[in-house]
This record gives structure tokens, sequence and C-alpha cells, in this order.
């Protein structure tokens, strides 16, 4: 799984873990490719690139929220914090793409 390779812990809300398990599924099912559950498509995977699950924020939302947009990868250091995630600042569309 992509969470262990990068040292993230997925949501502990099994509830939550499931719906956004299903709307992964939808959009496998809908666009052809894993679309973060989160967001709405651009129409082409070309332009999804940047929010294929995970997307390229999450890395940086993790580094500074704890958690990604969506709440379904944390860090381990957020995890054991006993924390609640919160909403964070959309970065999609918001300058360059990280890398």
């Amino acid at each position: 799984m992509v969470a262990a390779k990068q040292g993230w812990l997925p949501t502990r809300d099994e509830s939550f873990l499931e719906d956004l398990a299903e709307g992964l599924r939808v959009n496998w099912n809908r666009y052809g490719y894993f679309l973060c559950p989160c967001r709405d498509s651009e129409g082409s995977r070309e332009a999804d690139a940047d929010v294929l699950c995970p997307c390229v924020y999450a890395r940086q939302d993790i580094e500074t929220y704890g958690y990604c947009f969506c709440s379904l990868y944390w860090s381990s250091a957020f995890a054991s914090s006993g924390g609640v995630p919160g909403g964070i600042p959309e970065r999609r569309g918001r300058g360059p793409t990280p890398s």
C-alpha cells in the first residue's frame, strides 16, 4: 500500500475509510483511474494527474497538518497525538504543482 511506503497511516475511522474507498471505487468505474474522492475531475486523466490518489499535494499536507486533504492518510505523529482532522486549505490550482 502507498501509505506504508511513505510511512503514512490510513485514517482510524473505519466508517470514513469505507466511504473514501467507495469514492475511489466509484471514480475508478467512472474515469478509469483513482481520482481523489474529495475533489472534482477536470475531465481527463492528464488534467487530473495531480489528484490521482494519493495526490501530489498529500506529502506537503501531511508534513504541514499531519493528514492529507481528504484525511485518508495521516502521519504517525498525528495518529499518535489523538488529534482529530479538520479542514485544510485546497492547494490545487494555487501555484506550481509540488514535485
